[in-house]
């Protein structure tokens, strides 16, 4: 059977993980200003099901892997990297991982709202976002 309170405990210390991250990582808060401003195009845009789909993952997959790249240089730290010549390359391993999930969101980005914009001069872009 489901404990309730402890099921709303877990979410509580989730919230607090999350909350710590947002304000401690700066890279964190970046993306996920990139991830509303995603957002707020695929609105103007009108973007349709399986885009809306594959931005949401992307948005995610990124804002996962920064969680996970803070969770583990924070146990790489105390391991010391002065002591293991390890803990510089999994910190490096573990940002390379957040680059190429971000590039990857990129890459879906261009292909979802490139058709959008193509016939739109940038100027005129900016005008319309403005007023929006």
């Amino acid at each position: 059977m489901i404990k309730i309170k402890r099921l709303f405990k877990s979410f509580k210390y989730a919230l607090k993980g999350l909350i710590k991250v947002f304000k401690e990582e700066q890279n964190f808060r970046i993306q996920s200003f990139a991830g509303i401003i995603v957002i707020l195009f695929g609105i103007y845009f009108n973007i349709n099901s399986i885009e809306w789909s594959l931005l949401v993952i992307v948005i995610i997959l990124v804002l996962l892997m920064e969680i996970a790249n803070s969770g583990i240089e924070r146990i790489a730290d105390v391991l010391q990297p002065r002591i293991n010549s390890y803990v510089k390359e999994i910190k490096d391993i573990m940002a390379a991982v957040v680059m190429v999930s971000s590039f990857g969101a990129i890459i879906v980005g261009i292909i979802i709202f490139l058709p959008y914009v193509q016939g739109l001069l940038i100027f005129d872009l900016l005008i319309e976002i403005f007023r929006f």
